[in-house]
């Protein structure tokens, strides 16, 4: 039998069912991370779970996120996770130490590793040969307190990587290129693969920024072979130890497959306001107002040094605004003992700490109406902390000359590229790492009092009827559900104040209409609830009463949160029914237990309209059983009882 990777990474891990498309599917997990912004829940789900101890061979509690301390809320939050890694026997990685996903790369993952993460960039890590996979938080939670993850298997799509990469083309263009023909929802039930002698001339950086982007179209996660270039990546890491060779066998089959040449790339950008949207730099030279570099798909040293080389010797443009994030204190500490630090400096740029910072709205928001040039994976509108802003990705260094030129510029402009010579050992920043400790027995966790109990679903009845609260369109992402800025990331782990804030930028008033009606239904298109993992944009409509979400279809992580929360996300049996539905209709779907038990179509009244519709739920066994408790929480309850 011939395998492709994604096989043998998971017949190596597989607990229980059939690696069959379609088919669900457990794991073993070897390891978790969390960050916290999504971290808090997790720690206070494992609580309310009655975990003692975690079943994974490694788990790592990261602060990355909300570094921004303009109160108490955040501090108080850090303390939270702290005292919660100590109680489990995690790593604890402090503010300054890095982002989640380079920091894991650093000094944590191995090839042929698993890992889930509650974020949804988790699959950062199969740069390096891993498999690994963002969910919600309490997947997380359960990963951590049973070492499994139960979903359903993927088909694998074999990307076939021809050529080699041209000068001033980064591994950034090669997934604007698979955006552009994929799409943000071309990867939905499938894990890439990338494979082909293309392969060979990517570094394991652009390895892991082609993986973490997978995450915008929807995939599951994005795998790479481990080869010599990720033994030389974990030799420089200090961890040569960790390598094991992992490919494909030749001549392995694949579900779909798609070839690339690198050989044809050049310089992209991807347009306002979807990481989709993607044409050639050089047909968009538009004025800039501020560059960001940075966030966990684009931090790397490689990226970084590149940067410090095109701005040595030259100045950041005079109307621009150009802020760098290190990915790490790792990398952070290599610029500065090769001397790219002071160069950084040297032409005007702002160097911001080792996090994630203006990537999830966390400071350095555009001016009103401007164009930010930035090296993230995201770029969904109001995401950069102002709404009007027009937001475009690109690579480090198309990033670094429009800078400099103060338009969006081609890089190639500036003739010969620029190598890049890595330390032969990075420098260590253990500093911000505190390894696992013994705790004492029944060790409470510190909580603050912004911290609040999170919302568990109820049983599912039999006979739902409610009003349509709010319909919307294609593409609704995490961030329309419940935004994520500076001003409300303090609260993630207060759902009650949160909830004020919940669709704010499609209906102001949408927590008031919820409270007025007693709960009620949200209606979408396709691809609703894309973008980050977070829960709290099914925890937040939980605890406002909302019973159904019903869509087109589904993002793979959001779908799982409303599952994990209790509430039902329904599929229109035809796309055409969407039209049939109104905001303010009234919906009555009765029979439901029997209906959701026996995998039948949901008939749905419109008591408004006096129409009749049918909805569909395709899933497991086990989400089935999941749905009919009313969550997550209370099927692992009733089970442990």
């Amino acid at each position: 039998m011939k395998d492709n990777l994604v096989t043998k990474l998971l017949k190596a891990h597989l607990i229980e069912g059939e690696l069959s498309r379609g088919k669900e599917i457990k794991i073993r997990i070897d390891q978790t991370l969390t960050q916290d912004s999504t971290g808090t829940m997790v720690y206070l789900q494992l609580e309310a779970l009655g975990v003692r101890e975690i079943k994974t061979s490694l788990s790592v509690a990261y602060i990355d996120h909300n570094t921004l301390q303009t109160g108490f809320e955040n501090a108080d939050d850090h303390r939270f996770i702290q005292s919660a890694a100590k109680k489990y026997g995690l790593y604890f990685s402090k503010a300054g130490g890095g982002i989640c996903h380079q920091v894991h790369l650093e000094q944590f993952l191995a090839p042929g590793l698993t890992l889930l993460g509650s974020d949804s960039h988790t699959p950062t890590g199969g740069g390096m040969g891993a498999l690994a996979i963002g969910a919600g938080g309490l997947d997380v939670a359960v990963a951590m307190a049973t070492g499994t993850y139960e979903f359903t298997m993927p088909g694998v799509m074999g990307v076939n990587l021809v050529g080699s990469l041209p000068p001033w083309v980064s591994g950034k263009d090669v997934i604007l290129k698979i955006l552009s023909l994929l799409t943000v929802r071309g990867g939905v039930g499938l894990i890439l693969e990338y494979r082909g002698e293309g392969v060979k001339s990517l570094s394991l950086s652009d390895r892991a920024t082609i993986a973490n982007m997978g995450a915008e179209l929807g995939a599951t996660t994005s795998v790479f072979p481990s080869d010599e270039l990720t033994l030389t990546y974990l030799t420089r890491q200090g961890r040569a130890e960790d390598y094991r060779p992992l490919e494909a066998d030749p001549g392995a089959r694949y579900d779909e497959s798609i070839t690339i040449d690198l050989d044809t790339l050049e310089p992209l950008v991807a347009l306002p306001h979807s990481p989709d949207r993607v044409g050639r730099i050089v047909d968009h030279p538009l004025k800039v107002d501020q560059v960001a570099i940075g966030s966990c798909t684009n931090s790397s040293y490689q990226d970084l040094l590149t940067v410090a080389k095109i701005l040595k010797g030259r100045r950041v443009h005079p109307d621009v605004s150009l802020v760098i994030a290190p990915g790490s204190a790792r990398v952070l500490r290599a610029l500065s003992d090769s001397g790219a630090l002071s160069d950084l400096i040297g032409a005007g740029a702002r160097i911001l700490e080792a996090a994630c910072g203006p990537c999830i709205g966390m400071g350095q928001a555009p001016p009103s109406g401007g164009i930010s040039l930035r090296t993230f994976n995201r770029n969904f509108k109001g995401r950069s902390g102002t709404q009007d802003a027009g937001v475009y990705l690109l690579s480090p260094a198309a990033a670094a000359i429009s800078g400099i030129t103060g338009r969006l510029t081609d890089p190639r402009i500036l003739g010969e590229m620029p190598s890049v010579t890595y330390p032969l050992r990075f420098p260590p920043a253990q500093e911000y790492l505190i390894a696992p400790e013994a705790a004492p027995e029944g060790m409470p966790l510190v909580m603050g009092s912004n911290i609040k109990p999170f919302p568990v679903g109820e049983a599912l009845a039999d006979t739902l009827e409610k009003r349509v609260l709010l319909k919307l369109g294609d593409h609704v992402t995490t961030d329309d559900i419940m935004p994520s800025t500076a001003k409300l990331l303090p609260y993630r782990s207060n759902i009650p104040k949160l909830s004020e804030y919940c669709f704010m930028g499609q209906c102001p008033d949408f927590a008031k209409r919820a409270a007025l009606a007693s709960g009620g239904l949200v209606v979408g298109g396709e691809n609703y609830g894309q973008g980050s993992s977070r829960e709290h944009a099914a925890l937040v409509p939980l605890y406002l009463g909302v019973k159904a979400v019903l869509a087109k279809s589904f993002a793979r992580i959001h779908r799982s949160n409303l599952i994990n929360s209790g509430i039902l996300p329904l599929e229109f049996s035809q796309a055409e029914d969407y039209g049939q539905v109104g905001e303010g209709d009234v919906l009555l779907m009765e029979n439901l237990t029997a209906s959701l038990e026996r995998g039948l179509a949901i008939t749905v009244v419109n008591v408004t309209r006096d129409n009749v519709f049918t909805c569909r739920f395709t899933g497991s066994k086990r989400e089935r059983k999941t749905l009919l408790m009313g969550g997550t929480v209370n099927r692992l309850r009733g089970e442990k009882a």
